[in-house]
C-alpha cells in the first residue's frame, strides 16, 4: 500500500481512483463498511481506491486545545486499512490555510485534480471544506459537473433492532474513557490498543513481585479510564497474556497517570526501549488504595489469577465478563 502525506507526494501518473475521505480514527466497524463498499467499487471500475484523512485532526485546527483523543495513531490506522484492500492512504496537513478551502475548492484541488476520482464513498454525515459547509448533496452536485458519481453507505447502529446510537469514534473514545473496553470492542471489531516506548519508571512492580512493562503511550492516546484490566501485552511480535494497570499509584501516592502491564507468567523479560502495544480484553476493577502492602499484594495475586482466566477465555474463542 503506497502512504502519501500531502498533494506533492501523489505521483504525477496517478490515474482514475475511488476516493474516501474522513479522520476514520480508529478504524471502527462503521469504517469498515464505508471502506469496504469503496475497495469494492474500486475493483468493479478497475481503478485503486485512496483514503485520504488528515493530520493533525482538524478539530485541533479549528478550536485550538480540542484535540481529541485518538483511538488508534496514523501508523495503525494506514495497516488496518492496508487489510481492507486500500491501495494508497493520503494524509494531508490540516493548516489553518487548509481549513479554509471552500468545498468547491477541496473538490478541485484534491478529488479532481491530484486524485481524479471516479467515485467517491461517504457516510451520510460527511461534511468538507471551510466551516464545514459542503456536504454530500453537494458533493454529490459537482460530481454531474467533475465526472465523478457519490455513493453513501449507512453505517452501523449499535443496540438492538437498531435502537442504540450510530457505531462512532466519539462513541467509542466515551467508552474507552469509561472503562467500557467491552463494548468498545463491539464497535471497534477488536480490542483497543494502546501503544508507545518501555520506559523506567519507580520500578515498584519489580521490587513486589510483579514487574511492569511502564508505557509511554503516543500523545492524544485515547487512555482507557484508571483501573486493572485484563488483555495482552505484545512486544517483539509476540503476544503475552497481561494483567494491565491504568491510573496513578494511589497506594504510594503518585501523581503520573500511567499505563503498566504485567505479562503473566513471563520472567526475565527486559523490555526497556522497546515499542509495545497493550490491547485492553476487559475491565477488572477499579483502582485503589489498600491498608498494607500485604493487603495490595493478595489484591495483585488475585488480578493477575483473574487476569490469566479471561484472556484464557477469550483466547479459546469465549465471551469474557466484566465491564466498567
Amino acid at each position: 500500500m503506497q502512504r502519501w502525506r500531502g498533494l506533492e507526494d501523489i505521483p504525477q501518473d496517478w490515474g482514475r481512483s475511488v476516493v474516501t475521505i474522513g479522520s476514520y480514527d480508529g478504524v471502527h466497524r462503521g469504517h469498515q463498511l464505508i471502506i469496504g463498499r469503496a475497495v469494492e467499487r474500486a475493483r468493479e471500475l478497475g481503478v485503486p481506491v485512496v483514503v485520504v484523512t488528515f493530520e493533525p485532526h482538524p478539530s485541533e485546527v479549528v478550536r485550538p486545545g480540542s484535540h481529541p483523543p485518538l483511538l488508534a495513531p496514523h501508523h495503525r490506522r494506514a495497516e488496518l486499512m492496508a487489510a481492507l484492500g486500500v491501495d494508497a492512504v493520503l494524509v494531508l496537513p490540516f493548516t489553518p490555510d487548509f481549513s479554509r478551502l471552500s468545498p468547491a475548492d477541496f473538490i478541485v484541488k484534491v478529488l479532481v485534480d491530484k486524485l481524479h476520482a471516479r467515485a467517491v464513498v461517504e457516510g451520510p454525515n460527511f461534511r468538507f471544506g471551510h466551516k464545514a459547509a459542503g456536504d454530500v448533496a453537494y458533493l454529490t452536485e459537482l460530481g454531474r459537473t467533475y465526472d465523478y458519481e457519490v455513493e453513501v453507505v449507512d453505517l452501523f447502529v449499535r443496540g438492538e433492532a437498531g435502537g442504540g446510537e450510530p457505531f462512532s469514534s466519539t462513541l467509542t473514545r466515551r467508552l474507552v474513557s469509561e472503562g467500557d473496553m467491552t463494548g468498545a470492542a463491539e464497535i471497534l471489531g477488536r480490542p483497543h490498543r494502546v501503544e508507545g516506548v518501555v520506559v523506567r519508571g519507580a520500578q515498584r512492580g519489580r521490587e513486589l513481585g510483579f514487574p511492569t512493562a511502564n508505557v509511554e503511550t503516543l500523545p492524544h492516546t485515547a487512555v482507557p479510564a484508571d483501573g486493572v484490566y485484563a488483555g495482552w501485552l505484545t512486544a517483539d511480535g509476540e503476544r503475552m497474556p497481561a494483567a494491565i494497570s491504568v491510573g496513578t499509584n494511589p497506594q504510594f501516592d503518585g501523581t503520573e497517570r500511567t499505563v503498566e502491564a504485567y505479562a503473566i507468567d513471563r520472567v526475565g523479560l527486559d523490555l526497556y526501549g522497546l515499542h509495545v502495544t497493550v490491547d485492553f480484553l476487559v475491565y477488572v476493577r477499579g483502582q485503589q488504595k489498600f491498608d498494607s502492602i500485604d493487603a495490595l499484594l493478595v489484591a495483585m495475586a488475585a488480578d493477575v489469577t483473574r487476569c490469566r482466566q479471561l484472556v484464557a477465555d477469550a483466547d479459546a474463542g469465549g465471551a469474557p465478563g466484566g465491564g466498567a
